[in-house]
């Protein structure tokens, strides 16, 4: 590690037989989910699970298995970080521009926001998952071309025989035109920063596209940590789900019964639990890039 005085420099240097092992072993760990997700995407084999975190999410694989070291570390000899938009090089050291932070500070602030007002809110249990039946609810076509646990009218039933209380904007906005006036409240991106709590999974498998949107200015283990918990959250998704998902290895979550119900609860706060360290880690991270001099933060 080589410290430079420079205030044009960062203040940490890793020579290449420091960075590369960390770039290798980043590449590695993603490769674990990415290379499965291309071979199945050559042979067009969906995968409900690992389909939705590179879909929906729209981060590509090359840029998941992308390590970057983060705001304030300066990598020497690495022409592949060096030719990539958001870096810069002086003397010889490649590091990412701070300037770039400056069209990021709205998001930034928004984002710190939604984060503590998340760690500020208890959770809420009594969801059982409902918003993706609420999402076939009385449509003549599934989201996911995977048959129904329970049928269509079994699944349309369940919806109308329980409360729906849907607490996530991005969730919400799936279901059907039918199911959408059945949830306690109508809900609107601006009522995401009053409804997000630490309950939800859709919430906590957010912390997934929170972590990438802060690169390339935080080190990138962060993301992968978020992604492997979005991972193990969607598949629980998916259990709880009116669809059949056995094909996958995957037993259902019957939410329909009480003993379905107890168990989606006792993942759910398990899942809550594993997500509060991450999502104290992000506003760490967020604190520390809003406090940087190149932006004008507020108090």
């Amino acid at each position: 590690m080589t410290t430079l005085p420079s205030t044009t420099l960062p203040a940490t240097t890793l020579p290449p037989e420091r960075w590369k092992p960390l770039a290798l072993a980043h590449r590695d760990r993603a490769r674990r989910w990415t290379a499965p997700h291309l071979l199945r995407r050559e042979r067009r084999e969906p995968h409900p699970v690992v389909d939705f975190l590179f879909e929906y999410y729209n981060l590509s694989p090359g840029q998941l298995e992308r390590w970057h070291p983060g705001l304030g570390t300066g990598l020497l000899h690495a022409p592949t970080h060096a030719a990539l938009g958001a870096y810069v090089t002086h003397e010889g050291v490649t590091t990412v521009d701070a300037q770039r932070l400056t069209s990021r500070a709205a998001g930034l602030r928004w984002t710190r926001a939604l984060l503590a007002a998340t760690l500020d809110r208890p959770a809420r249990w009594g969801c059982f998952g409902l918003h993706e039946w609420a999402m076939v609810y009385r449509a003549e076509q599934p989201r996911h071309d995977l048959p129904l646990r329970l049928g269509r009218s079994g699944t349309d039933a369940v919806v109308e025989s329980h409360p729906l209380g849907c607490t996530h904007v991005d969730a919400f906005r799936f279901f059907t035109p039918q199911a959408a006036p059945l949830n306690a409240q109508h809900l609107g991106r601006e009522h995401q920063l009053d409804q997000e709590q630490p309950g939800c999974l859709h919430a906590n498998m957010d912390l997934y596209r929170i972590a990438f949107r802060l690169l390339p200015f935080v080190e990138s283990t962060v993301v992968l940590d978020a992604f492997e918990l979005a991972l193990e959250i969607r598949a629980v998704d998916m259990q709880a789900s009116p669809y059949d998902v056995s094909a996958f290895g995957l037993e259902p979550i019957a939410i329909e019964t009480p003993e379905g119900k107890a168990e989606y609860v006792r993942r759910q706060r398990a899942f809550a639990d594993r997500a509060e360290p991450l999502r104290r880690t992000l506003l760490d991270h967020v604190d520390r890039l809003l406090a940087h001099p190149a932006l004008d933060a507020p108090d």
